[in-house]
């Protein structure tokens, strides 16, 4: 069984304005900050082989909070979906440009993909592609990845119960963690999916 640790990275201030922030760079802001932190407290002392990162600030940042001084290997196959010509973006400013756009991006966004972005479809590829290298890489180990909203969700999007028309309906705090058991013989297993009870203070999940 090979075990994949998924994380969204800490909240950034595009989360905190609710702006599709894409393949812009901000860093994590106080909240991530201490996010990260309670990441770390949840994850120390785990048996953890390899760790990977989206090369943008935000999730390397958290990716250095929680794992320290243990290698880190930054990729930009695991960047956040570029969001085009929404990035920087709210809602409210989105409709007031792009009405019809996003209106139907929301509806299809495997069919629609927003000018000067990428597409769901692109995303997933990109994203594919790296995770059954590290997948093939890494069998029998466990990897964490730390990670963006649309990557984590095209992941789990592919799992039995998921798929691609639940995109918009997964959910991804910041801070959370996911965890998909992978097997030779059958479908992969997802253990938790978008856990943020560690931010609540609760009792960690005994890896």
């Amino acid at each position: 069984m090979t075990r994949l640790i998924l994380i969204r990275h800490g909240e950034t201030e595009y989360n905190v304005q609710a702006k599709y922030c894409g393949f812009s760079n901000p860093p994590i802001n106080n909240k991530g900050i201490w996010q990260s932190e309670q990441l770390a407290g949840l994850l120390e002392g785990a048996s953890i082989d390899k760790i990977f990162s989206s090369d943008l600030l935000r999730a390397y940042e958290t990716a250095k909070i929680i794992f320290k001084d243990r290698p880190i290997e930054r990729t930009t196959k695991f960047r956040e979906m570029n969001f085009g010509i929404f990035e920087g973006l709210g809602y409210e400013q989105i409709m007031k440009l792009y009405p019809q756009l996003y209106t139907n991006w929301i509806a299809d966004p495997l069919k629609v993909k927003v000018p000067g972005g990428e597409g769901l479809e692109d995303l997933s590829k990109r994203v594919k592609q790296k995770l059954l290298s590290i997948l093939f890489q890494h069998k029998n180990r466990t990897i964490a990845v730390v990670t963006h909203g649309g990557p984590i969700k095209v992941i789990l999007c592919r799992l039995p119960k998921f798929g691609f028309k639940k995109f918009w309906e997964i959910r991804q705090d910041n801070g959370a963690l996911n965890i998909i058991d992978f097997f030779e013989d059958s479908v992969p297993r997802a253990v938790k999916i978008n856990d943020i009870s560690h931010l609540s203070m609760e009792e960690g999940i005994g890896l």
